[in-house]
């Protein structure tokens, strides 16, 4: 079968990076390259590799490749590859989130780069690359598209049997709003994104939320708890669809945890960062709703000493948290963090593979850089040390089999996966509640 002149074939790339040790590991869809694959003209034919699940073929034909790459431990396995698609002719673009945070330095390594939003903008890059004038940079920072271009990502890319984790689906990644108005130390979501939240209409959302056939999402927000009017429009929209979802933050007011609740809500990432009683309170009020949660804890920042941070470990013990995620402070460019740390010279690891959050790079305040990793390893064990992670896991997970099963949404095929990796728990726990 001839070609068709006028297509252009395009290989995408998403690249690896090395996982933290002693976590449990599993991966999910990414999210990036499936929305920027959206925004492609129709004359753009995508083949679509994620690196973290399986092996890049170089031999592939294509006559343009474009790298997405959303973390700073992507940055450098990012360059190599395209330095070897280069090397054997090929044109190179890059964009997403690490693209804008690293573009001086990926500039040696691309022919072209994108910073900022791709919707509306595509159509131009091409007609370029085909006309042979194909810009170094296209710079749209801070200009951000009507958020009402933001359509269905383009899922039929991913390679569904590969993001199982021991037989158990994993959730499928999807956004509500863009940009934040809050502007946190460590954080660089409004440089990339702009101060502004810009929430998607609900009709739009829910449009998009209707094409996943995957009942188990998460919602990549930086913040749902931005405009209480629209999160309670997207959450009663939400019910009908019968979702088991993921999110950061919500509003803890009872009319908002009621509305999320009954849309789906599983189970949500709460930043503890003191050992206060509203933090205690916060945690309580999710689980009066059934709504689980995840602690995500920042140990190093200039106003912990040693004795702050095991105080802090010491509180989650007596929280009822479902599970914790500990990181350490990782100063990434375009952050406050970064600027404050560079101008005072504390900064002494610029090897992007060790900004993983797990890894300390700098010089903190109060103590020296292995007594921070030490304790980072610390938290992790003493949380995990009566229950590992995967065991609390899997009990997060078995309370959603559960509400699918109330609701008819569970699908018989998970519990033969779950039931062979597991053992009899969840038909156990099930035949109690009448449910088979």
């Amino acid at each position: 079968m001839r070609r068709d002149p006028e297509l252009i074939k395009l290989k995408l790339i998403y690249p690896k990076w090395k996982k933290l040790p002693g976590q449990t590991t599993f991966n999910l869809p990414p999210h990036g390259p499936v929305v920027y694959a959206a925004s492609l003209p129709e004359y753009v034919d995508v083949s679509f590799t994620d690196e973290n699940v399986e092996d890049l073929d170089f031999d592939e034909e294509c006559d343009v490749v474009s790298i997405s790459m959303m973390l700073s431990t992507q940055v450098k396995r990012g360059w190599a590859i395209a330095d070897e698609y280069r090397r054997r002719g090929k044109q190179v673009m890059f964009g997403g989130i690490a693209t804008m945070l690293h573009a001086e330095e990926t500039l040696l390594h691309a022919d072209s780069i994108f910073l900022g939003e791709s919707e509306g903008r595509q159509e131009q890059i091409f007609d370029d690359w085909r006309k042979g004038q194909l810009k170094k940079v296209y710079n749209y920072m801070g200009k951000q598209p009507p958020i009402e271009l933001v359509g269905p990502a383009r899922r039929d890319l991913y390679k569904r049997e590969l993001y199982n984790h021991k037989g158990v689906q994993m959730v499928d990644l999807f956004h509500a709003s863009r940009g934040c108005r809050f502007s946190c130390y460590p954080c660089a979501v409004s440089y990339l994104g702009g101060r502004c939240f810009r929430p998607r209409p609900v009709e739009k959302a829910i449009e998009e939320l209707e094409t996943i056939d995957n009942n188990r999402l998460f919602i990549v927000d930086n913040s749902l708890a931005q405009d209480t009017q629209w999160e309670m429009d997207l959450f009663r929209e939400m019910i009908p669809l019968k979702k088991k979802w993921i999110s950061h933050t919500i509003e803890d007011k009872p009319e908002v945890l009621d509305l999320a609740a009954q849309a789906g809500a599983w189970y949500v990432y709460q930043a503890v960062y003191d050992t206060s009683d509203y933090i205690k309170e916060r945690v309580k009020r999710y689980h009066d709703y059934g709504i689980g949660v995840e602690g995500t804890i920042l140990l190093g920042l200039d106003n912990q000493t040693e004795d702050d941070i095991l105080r802090l470990i010491d509180f989650l013990l007596k929280i009822d948290l479902d599970l914790a995620e500990f990181t350490v402070l990782a100063p990434f460019p375009h952050t406050k963090a970064y600027d404050d740390l560079m101008r005072q010279g504390r900064i002494f690891d610029h090897d992007w593979n060790h900004y993983n959050a797990g890894q300390v790079v700098y010089q903190p305040k109060h103590m020296s850089p292995e007594r921070l990793q030490e304790l980072y390893e610390y938290a992790w064990k003493s949380f995990y040390h009566d229950e590992t992670q995967e065991e609390k896991m899997f009990k997060l997970f078995t309370n959603v089999v559960l509400r699918e099963m109330e609701d008819g949404t569970y699908r018989p095929r998970d519990r033969k996966l779950v039931n062979k990796t597991f053992g009899k728990t969840v038909d156990r726990t099930a035949s109690k509640t009448n449910l088979f």
